[in-house]
């Protein structure tokens, strides 16, 4: 499992790729040679973005616009994206979104609406992904967590105990598969500026503790990926952080979130 990734076998399907993170992945698997399948909710963004990787890198690009809140999104886009001849031998799992504020100030819908994304979705794709990828003895999936996956974040909470299940799903399943030549990675960054902090309402992430650009990340877990790693934290004073909060005792990691978590976004608790 330590060997390196040998790309271009088969597409490689991003969600969420619109924007961000997904992006980069996009243009980052597209220089190693990946042939794409990109599925977002903005059509029009994903056209652009596909035309410019076609041109810039000469491998096939496939478009599948998809709300992944919708009943049966991501049966119809693994499906999709494994037609016509298509294998899909590397399935990131990027698509999510973050909703801040005391938890039962939240629109219910947007909690709900949350979840299917971030967690329901992206288990369904992993499990398709499985069953296409094991009995050919190769393929890989990266689902993107959080560094809010260590410890509870009060004013996100359900945001950080979906990317809880996320991270804890995914080591169990490269536990699962790591002798049977599947790779599953957790990506757990920090601050990151994209546009994920402005539709959580946290106001965007420049700069600050642990702070790491797209590019950054995204190269972070395709080596993580490269490598055979169930798990990976960029940045020395994320990973920092994921170990002290394992190491101290709940009650303080809970009061010093609640301190963060006011400081940051401000507001009572």
């Amino acid at each position: 499992m330590a060997s390196g990734w040998r790309y271009g076998r088969g597409y490689a399907l991003v969600t969420g790729a619109s924007a961000g993170l997904g992006d980069v992945f996009a243009r980052r698997l597209a220089e190693r040679g990946s042939d794409l399948v990109l599925t977002a909710r903005r059509g029009d963004r994903l056209e652009r973005l596909a035309e410019t990787i076609r041109r810039s890198h000469g491998v096939a690009v496939e478009v599948i616009p998809a709300d992944l809140t919708e009943s049966g999104a991501a049966e119809r886009v693994w499906h999709q994206a494994s037609s016509d001849g298509r294998t899909v031998d590397l399935l990131v799992n990027n698509a999510g979104f973050g909703a801040q504020g005391r938890f039962e100030e939240v629109d219910l819908d947007r909690h709900r609406a949350m979840l299917l994304v971030n967690c329901t979705a992206l288990m369904e794709l992993a499990h398709l992904a499985l069953q296409d990828m094991k009995p050919r003895g190769h393929g890989g999936i990266i689902n993107v967590s959080s560094v809010a996956a260590f410890q509870p974040v009060p004013l996100l909470a359900s945001y950080a105990a979906g990317k809880a299940f996320v991270l804890s799903l995914s080591e169990s399943l490269w536990a699962e598969n790591r002798d049977h030549g599947i790779r599953v990675l957790a990506l757990c960054p920090g601050r990151t500026p994209t546009e994920f902090q402005e539709v959580a309402g946290t106001g965007r992430a420049e700069g600050g503790f642990g702070s790491r650009t797209p590019e950054q990340v995204v190269d972070a877990g395709l080596r993580a990926f490269e490598a055979g790693k169930s798990c990976v934290v960029p940045g020395f004073e994320n990973l920092a952080a994921s170990w002290a909060v394992r190491a101290l005792p709940r009650g303080s990691v809970l009061k010093a979130m609640k301190v963060v978590g006011q400081r940051i976004w401000g507001g009572s608790q």
